[in-house]
């Protein structure tokens, strides 16, 4: 069975059929990522600041469960980003502290992006959450240079 194209839309602003079916899988891909990137992010953060990761310490950072971490760690574990063993710590793989590290460079410019534009500090490291995963490498490139700009014109008036 053939489909006919879609006809032109005839306001310019909206994008073609073909263009929001783009965008579209895009937030899907990046949902699906999202919360993979999620937990090997805060399993590096607090690595970096305890003794041993936890179930436990997981579901009370992100106010869940922790029937709900322990799926979501054994989804880890099949993809190949974290070692869980019993009553030891939560360990990140190799190829799950690349995703975390990918992660957390793209919070930080997220985040150092919003402040730059006079977003409270607060509110923008939670809005973070919700950008970080859904903003193309262009869109951050583009964000590093104007954070960029402005750290080099804070410096140049500071001297």
């Amino acid at each position: 069975m053939e489909t006919k194209p879609h006809p032109p839309c005839p306001y310019p602003d909206v994008p073609s059929a073909e263009k929001h079916a783009h965008n579209f899988k895009r937030v899907r891909d990046a949902h699906r990522r999202e919360i993979v990137e999620d937990y090997v992010e805060m399993i590096a953060e607090l690595a970096r600041v305890q003794d041993d990761v936890r179930t436990s310490h997981l579901a009370e950072r992100f106010g869940v469960s922790n029937a709900t971490v322990t799926n979501r760690v054994q989804r880890l574990v099949g993809d190949g980003l974290i070692e869980d063993a019993p009553y030891q710590p939560l360990v990140l793989t190799e190829k799950g502290r690349t995703i975390a590290q990918e992660s957390r460079r793209r919070h930080v410019l997220v985040r150092d992006f919003l402040i730059a534009l006079g977003v409270d500090p607060d509110i923008a490291e939670a809005d973070t959450e919700g950008i970080e995963h859904h903003v193309s490498e262009e869109t951050l490139a583009a964000f590093a240079r104007f954070v960029d700009r402005g750290s080099a014109a804070t410096e140049t008036t500071a001297i």
